[in-house]
C-alpha cells in the first residue's frame, strides 16, 4: 500500500500542478478580481518615500503603543471602527527593493507543495477503507479540496474584504486541483470488498 500511496501522491500532485498552471496561464483565473493602480508611478513614488521596509501592512492601523493596556485597546478599537468605516482600508504585501518573479525556484516550490498535497490526500484516502467505488474515492478527495478551498479564502473575504470574484476563482481553482488528485489517486488506491478485507484481517 505504501508504494501505491507514493505513486498516487506523486502523480496526483503532478496532475494538480498541471491544472494550476493551465488555470493561471491559460484561463487567467489567478488574476480574477485583481486591479492595478490607475496612477502607478505616483503611488509607488509615495510608497518608496514612506515605506522603506518590506512587510505585511494593514491600514488603517489601530495605533496601539507597545504593551498597551486593556483600556487603551478598547479605545483604539472604537477609533479603528470609525477609521475603517470612513476612510480607505486594505492590506499590502510590500517589497521596496523588488523581487524576482516566475523563477525556477518558485516553480519548484509550487510543484513540491502540490506533490505534498497529493501525498497527504493519498494517505487520507488509504485510511478511508469504506470507500470501495471509484466515484466515492474521487468524491472523498474532492471534499478535502472543498475544505481547503474555503479555509482561508472565505476568511480573507470576510475579514479583509477580498473581492468575491477573486475568492470564488481561487476556491474553485483549489477544489478542481483536489479533484485532479482524486481522479488519479482514486484509480490507484483501491480497497477490496468487505469479504476480502475480512479475510485479510483474519489472516
Amino acid at each position: 500500500m505504501a508504494k501505491r500511496i507514493l505513486l498516487a501522491g506523486v502523480l496526483g500532485g503532478l496532475a494538480m500542478f498541471v491544472w494550476l498552471s493551465l488555470a493561471h496561464v491559460v484561463l487567467g483565473m489567478g488574476s480574477v478580481g485583481i486591479k492595478e493602480f490607475p496612477d502607478e508611478q505616483a503611488v509607488l513614488g509615495a510608497m518608496r518615500t514612506s515605506l522603506p521596509q518590506s512587510g505585511f501592512y494593514i491600514f488603517p492601523g489601530m495605533g496601539l503603543p507597545p504593551g498597551a493596556t486593556r483600556a487603551q485597546q478598547n479605545a483604539a478599537m472604537q477609533t479603528y471602527q470609525h477609521k475603517i468605516q470612513d476612510g480607505p482600508s486594505g492590506i499590502l504585501i510590500y517589497h521596496p527593493n523588488g523581487q524576482k518573479a516566475l523563477t525556477p525556484g518558485q516553480l519548484m516550490t509550487e510543484f513540491s507543495t502540490n506533490i505534498a498535497q497529493g501525498l497527504l490526500a493519498a494517505f487520507l484516502l488509504s485510511l478511508a477503507t469504506g470507500l470501495r467505488s471509484y466515484a466515492a474515492r474521487v468524491g472523498f478527495v474532492t471534499l478535502a479540496g472543498i475544505v481547503a478551498g474555503i479555509t482561508t479564502n472565505l476568511s480573507y473575504w470576510n475579514w479583509y474584504g477580498f473581492p468575491a470574484s477573486y475568492t470564488a476563482a481561487y476556491a474553485l481553482t483549489e477544489i478542481v486541483g483536489f479533484l485532479c488528485i482524486g481522479l488519479v489517486a482514486g484509480a490507484i488506491i483501491k480497497h477490496g470488498s468487505t469479504a476480502q478485507m475480512s479475510a485479510v484481517a483474519a489472516a
